[in-house]
């Protein structure tokens, strides 16, 4: 389902779930993350429920918060992202050891085509959301780099949540994967 058309960049608030007809095939980039076969066959069948709170601090600092639930009511990991381009170590129930930050950006400072194109006027206007990721190589064993953008993206005529993902694995052959994750509002908060 759509987001409504007060809905944008500013506030993304509400409830979603991956439309996984409209998004890419995250199996690979899971596979590439050391996730097992078990767990991605396990995510592939649930429906995964974001409740994202987005707010301001006191001083003015942009936070998004999202809780997960798996079908059934089961609890899924938490993401607490501060938008101050500020590092954090943190362990993650799916991911292990992973390092972290967030900001908001205009599309222009970015040097990744694909993180930059097909979002709407407003988006663009008030910056997107850049979230960049990797793997704690030290503590988890692992290589990998997560940089995604999220904002609003007209798709079929119709504006959706829309998270755009740059992936790097270990692999050379494996570099880049460039998905979409496309998501059904359900509602707000």
């Amino acid at each position: 389902m759509a987001v409504p058309a007060t809905f944008s960049i500013l506030d993304l608030s509400g409830k979603f779930t991956m439309n996984k007809a409209m998004s890419g095939d995250t199996d690979k980039i899971l596979a590439l993350q050391g996730i097992s076969w078990l767990k991605r066959s396990i995510i592939s069948l649930a429906v995964v429920t974001l409740v994202v709170k987005h707010y301001k601090d006191d001083d003015g600092v942009e936070h998004v918060d999202i809780d997960q639930t798996i079908t059934g009511g089961i609890p899924g990991t938490r993401e607490e992202r501060t938008l101050s381009w500020t590092e954090r170590s943190t362990v993650d129930s799916l991911f292990g050891a992973v390092i972290g930050k967030s900001r908001r950006v205009q599309a222009s400072e970015l040097e990744e085509e694909f993180l930059k194109k097909d979002w709407t006027a407003d988006t663009l206007e008030h910056g997107l959301i850049q979230s960049y990721v990797c793997s704690d190589t030290p503590k988890s064993g692992r290589t990998w780099i997560a940089n995604q953008t999220w904002g609003i993206q007209e798709i079929n005529g119709e504006r959706r949540y829309v998270r755009h993902v740059k992936f790097t694995g270990p692999d050379p052959k494996e570099a880049d994967i460039e998905d979409l994750l496309v998501y059904d509002y359900l509602g707000p908060n």
